[in-house]
């Protein structure tokens, strides 16, 4: 099938009427990038996790609207540009839209991640590197988690053993909570390093599917569900969410957390390091064991 789009030049104020107007005459998507990107008037509009963005949109906007032929591309163009609200606005152009193997271009997006020299993350299209001894298989999906991400492979890294400190020894796992687990990945990453037995837990029921499945593409036994699955005390209770919520799950996390436990948290800043602490002071003494590309892992002893 030929897929045709049309591009338009919107100021910012226009972005979201033209958008929905899109969406109502049927465009299959609707795409909003920077129209100044890689020149000098390029803007960075990427907040912080927790803060608002420095503002709502770029001063001139490049709209891509993907429709399935081109009798449907042109009627939607002649239809906006008719519109009082479509003034200030240009439109670029009707065009076809090369064809293309989407499933190999996504799949080339995502390559094996090291997490250490022996534990790598590998999507199934992927034969693992010849060093790995241990590899979780997992592809992209709707929960977070893909190993991509500084604060996954920080939080893997501690499981494998793999920070300085630990000098290669993966710590005793025993019984483990991934509290807020997406695809579920730091609960095989704890599997596939000793850990007895597992809860992951999450309040979206797309992630508890999706560990569910991952799981079980792995080879491992893990039991997920909704945040009133976890019971009791565990060894070993990991969270990489953002600081936040931290903050707010202090007392219910580290109420999990069995006598000589361990809490490890993820999904904090480096400058939210002195907050957290002070969150979870009441409960425990929280210390920065790994760093990277802006991103702390933190981490307690009971």
């Amino acid at each position: 099938m030929s897929l045709f789009e049309w591009v338009v030049l919107a100021p910012a104020d226009k972005v979201d009427i033209l958008s929905e107007a899109l969406e109502a005459l049927e465009a299959l998507s609707v795409s909003v990038e920077d129209a100044d990107a890689q020149t000098p008037a390029e803007q960075a509009l990427f907040g912080e996790p927790g803060m608002p963005p420095p503002q709502a949109g770029w001063n001139r906007s490049r709209i891509v609207a993907l429709f399935p032929d081109e009798a449907a591309a042109t009627e939607a163009q002649a239809l906006l540009q008719a519109q009082d609200f479509f003034e200030g606005c240009s439109a670029v152009a009707v065009a076809p839209v090369p064809e293309q193997d989407w499933v190999r271009l996504t799949q080339s997006q995502f390559a094996p991640v090291e997490i250490t020299p022996e534990f790598w993350i590998v999507p199934t299209w992927h034969e693992p590197p010849a060093q790995a001894r241990q590899v979780i298989r997992l592809d992209p999906g709707l929960a977070f988690g893909t190993g991509t991400h500084p604060t996954t492979r920080m939080c893997l890294r501690w499981t494998a053993g793999g920070l300085p400190q630990q000098g290669g020894q993966a710590p005793a796992l025993g019984r483990v909570l991934d509290y807020g687990c997406g695809s579920g990945i730091l609960a095989i990453g704890a599997a596939k390093f000793g850990a007895s037995d597992l809860d992951a837990v999450d309040i979206d029921l797309a992630a508890v599917q999706s560990t569910l499945a991952n799981a079980q593409a792995n080879g491992v036994q893990v039991r997920a569900g909704l945040p009133d699955l976890a019971t009791g005390a565990y060894q070993t209770v990991l969270a990489n969410i953002l600081a936040t919520p931290l903050k707010v799950l202090a007392p219910l996390l580290c109420a999990h957390v069995a006598p000589g436990g361990v809490l490890v948290l993820a999904g904090i800043l480096e400058r939210q390091a002195e907050e957290l602490q002070q969150a979870y002071a009441p409960y425990c003494a929280l210390s920065v064991a790994d760093a990277q590309e802006g991103w702390i892992l933190m981490t307690a002893q009971f």
